[in-house]
């Protein structure tokens, strides 16, 4: 069955290299970010799905009373938000003639998002209950922008439709029942997706840092950030079956970048 399971997951690979070569989305900046992205979706596709899912979330927060219920809260988040899609053309020219966009819902939640194309959104919780200053809420956007900035969404919706493909032609090839299919289908999310997830949050926790830094906001705060979140935290999974590095070893990653995006931040301040 290992075998097997292996067979299928490279069935994939191989089917999705066939199908497309590999690009990068971005420079690679200061950090030093340069992988080779498995891009079969479209950008369009992927900038109509997000569209519809921002517009059906603005629309239900709206419905429910809950969008964008605090405008000094809003301006500040847009005041931050200028700041660092000032410096999105370091790595993406193009990212700074998106429509970007910024609101917020009214909710105790522990979170915030950029959808491809620029539509920043923030929960008042993850404000709110971690009481967090500019430069760490810079962090959390900065973040976020950097996944937009390097087509993370497109390239996991791309890595999905390989390893469906690969499942499904390796199941016609070698006879897999259903059960085996859905074995090889778990083997394909923790051997390729997950792993890959947490390269990306590596990406846009480098690329972020280095917004920040050249918008004037102290890196430092990416670190306080997740002290914060940590404490707020009730327990962290296994980091080998999480799509998010666990806050300790986040941290200690953060701190080995500083070396690269405080002499950009001193720059910046003078």
């Amino acid at each position: 069955m290992k075998k097997l399971l292996t067979t299928t997951v490279m069935a994939a690979s191989l089917s999705a290299l066939a199908m497309t070569g590999c690009s990068s989305t971005t420079s690679t900046g200061a950090v030093g970010v340069d992988r080779q992205q498995l891009l079969l979706v479209s950008n369009e596709q992927v900038l109509q799905l997000s569209a519809q899912s921002y517009a059906k979330t603005l629309q239900e927060a709206k419905a429910r009373g809950l969008l964008d219920t605090n405008s000094a809260q809003l301006n500040r988040l847009k005041n931050i938000s200028n700041r660092l899609v000032g410096q999105v053309g370091v790595y993406r020219p193009d990212a700074a003639k998106w429509q970007w966009e910024v609101h917020t819902i009214k909710s105790n939640d522990l979170n915030a998002f950029v959808m491809p194309g620029g539509k920043i959104m923030f929960y008042s919780g993850i404000i709110d209950r971690l009481n967090l200053t500019d430069d760490e809420i810079a962090a959390i956007m900065g973040h976020e922008i950097s996944h937009a900035l390097r087509e993370h969404s497109r390239e996991r919706l791309s890595r999905q439709y390989a390893t469906q493909t690969g499942i499904g032609m390796a199941a016609s090839i070698f006879g897999l029942s259903q059960g085996q299919a859905e074995l090889a289908n778990v083997a394909g999310d923790l051997g390729l997706s997950r792993p890959h997830s947490r390269t990306q949050e590596a990406e846009a926790d480098q690329i972020g840092l280095e917004l920040m830094a050249r918008a004037g906001y102290n890196p430092q705060a990416a670190i306080t950030l997740w002290q914060k979140m940590q404490r707020a935290s009730q327990g962290e999974p296994p980091q080998f079956l999480s799509t998010h590095p666990t806050s300790s070893n986040r941290i200690a990653q953060l701190q080995s970048l500083m070396p690269k995006v405080m002499p950009l931040y001193q720059k910046s301040r003078r």
